[in-house]
């Protein structure tokens, strides 16, 4: 059975979402704050994080931060579940590293989907002992790309959307797709699931892993 931190402050949020997780057979484990969340990721080792991000004691950027800095933490599933849903919150978000924003109220079943989409990528990334650095878009300029669409190319290998993708680099969706272009014409690859290979062959090399 999976283990599934949440860090919520919320009392009746946490235990919501505990409920709905255990329906769907995963075992959830809970903290009130931020401090007790890391405390409890460093002894649980839990197979995915559901984190609040306006929290006392420690916000969730903070949580997020500390557990990068841990090797054995810095690659669980983290999803970062909260009211702030503007765009710089985002964009703060997934350049911190969180794998997934979701913005409450979430719906249940897009609540699980999120939950199931980590653990099944997590999960053949182990089987394949494929561990890609995704620190740093400079790995895929090798590729012949310029700066802005191997940036691009680095949001688009972790599976965001052009509207994600948009968002976290500050740009318009039209201009994304021009990037995604650029990508395909240089790489010499006609759909995003190509480019995605690709780029993970490049991000997991040796070299990719050299602070």
């Amino acid at each position: 059975m999976k283990r599934i931190l949440v860090i919520e402050d919320e009392p009746e949020m946490r235990r919501n979402i505990a409920a709905l997780l255990r329906f769907h057979e995963y075992a959830p484990i809970e903290a009130e704050n931020g401090r007790k969340g890391v405390d409890l990721a460093r002894r649980e080792k839990p197979d995915l994080i559901l984190c609040d991000v306006m929290m006392p004691e420690l916000d969730g950027y903070g949580v997020l931060q500390a557990l990068q800095q841990d090797a054995g933490l810095a690659l669980i599933p983290f999803i970062f579940l909260t009211a702030k849903g503007d765009k710089e919150s985002l964009r703060s978000g997934m350049n911190l590293g969180a794998d997934d924003y979701l913005t409450k109220p979430v719906a249940n079943a897009e609540l699980v989907q999120a939950i199931e989409a980590r653990l099944r990528r997590s999960q053949q990334q182990a089987k394949r002992e494929f561990k890609p650095n995704f620190s740093s878009p400079e790995p895929l300029l090798k590729l012949g790309l310029t700066p802005r669409a191997a940036e691009t190319l680095l949001w688009l290998s972790q599976g965001k959307t052009n509207s994600d993708i948009a968002t976290i680099l500050g740009i318009t969706e039209s201009t994304v797709k021009k990037h995604v272009q650029e990508i395909f014409e240089k790489v010499g690859v006609e759909t995003r699931g190509a480019a995605t290979v690709r780029a993970l062959e490049v991000l997991n090399a040796p070299e990719a892993s050299t602070p």
